[in-house]
């Protein structure tokens, strides 16, 4: 489908990563030479307010400070993009040059015990606290002002549908301005930024996992001209097709640990061997800066 939009790559080798080429080079889905605005038009970041973790770069702030960024941008519908940086994120953006080239464009906030290790490692201190998409966005949904709408774009076909009612109930100053699976199609991709385009939505939750929701955000926010948050796996969780660990677990942040057990052979490669990867990467680059 030919497309109007004037774009540049994420990054100088115009082929999309191995295991995302479909016939004859192109991509299987979205469109991977339009993905990102020009580079002089990146999220502002203040560098003092930001921890390199392997190539990826995670600000430092606590939950109030995060929540203010956000609802700030959608109070001024801002375009930006916001998401979650945890082990997984920082191995899969070693592997995958656009996928890291998308994360420049985006504010990313740490998320898990291993990048906050990582910055212990690093940079002598751990984050100021664990600032995971599942339990910022519900703190955000209670935040932002009566009558914000926001748009639910991912997960499986009916999962949007089901969160839907669940954020109708639970946050009363929430509108739900309409909602689409993560499952289209490359050519519907345009029908859907239109049809986001012209909801009443000042917010955009995209939850179509790694790397995909990245990727889509980095390239949207400047098509939409609004803020977008990668959620991961929210959506599931607020639909009840998940269900998250219980309360005890997730303060000795061993989420992973409940996840994994749950899907062994989905997650198993990610958490066990990732894991083990992202540890030994991270001690890398503690050698080759020297001590904090």
């Amino acid at each position: 489908m030919a497309s109007t939009h004037r774009t540049t790559d994420f990054t100088d080798d115009r082929r999309p990563p191995a295991g995302f080429a479909g016939p004859r080079g192109r991509p299987r889905y979205l469109s991977w030479t339009r993905l990102a605005a020009h580079r002089d038009e990146q999220q502002p970041r203040p560098p003092e307010t930001t921890r390199r973790i392997g190539h990826v770069e995670v600000c430092v702030a606590t939950l109030d400070t995060a929540l203010q960024r956000i609802v700030s941008a959608v109070d001024n519908r801002a375009a930006g993009a916001w998401g979650f940086c945890n082990a997984h994120t920082v191995n899969m953006a070693r592997k995958l040059p656009h996928f890291r080239g998308a994360l420049r464009f985006m504010t990313l906030f740490n998320d898990g015990v291993g990048v906050d290790l990582a910055s212990r490692l690093l940079y002598g201190s751990r984050f100021p606290e664990n600032l995971n998409g599942t339990d910022l966005t519900p703190a955000l949904l209670r935040r932002l002002p009566a009558g914000t709408a926001i748009f639910l774009l991912g997960g499986a076909p009916s999962v949007a549908d089901s969160a839907a009612e669940r954020i109708r109930m639970d946050y009363p100053n929430v509108a739900i301005a309409g909602t689409q699976h993560g499952f289209f199609a490359l050519q519907e991709e345009e029908a859907i930024i239109r049809r986001i385009a012209a909801s009443d939505a000042r917010l955009v939750l995209v939850a179509m996992g790694h790397p995909r929701q990245e990727i889509w955000a980095a390239w949207a926010r400047n098509e939409l001209h609004m803020p977008l948050l990668c959620v991961g796996a929210f959506l599931d969780f607020a639909s009840g097709k998940v269900s998250r660990a219980p309360a005890l677990i997730r303060r000795l942040r061993l989420e992973w640990v409940f996840r994994l057990a749950l899907e062994p052979r989905r997650l198993a490669k990610r958490y066990l061997i990732g894991n083990v990867l992202f540890v030994a990467c991270t001690l890398l680059q503690r050698l080759r800066q020297g001590r904090p």
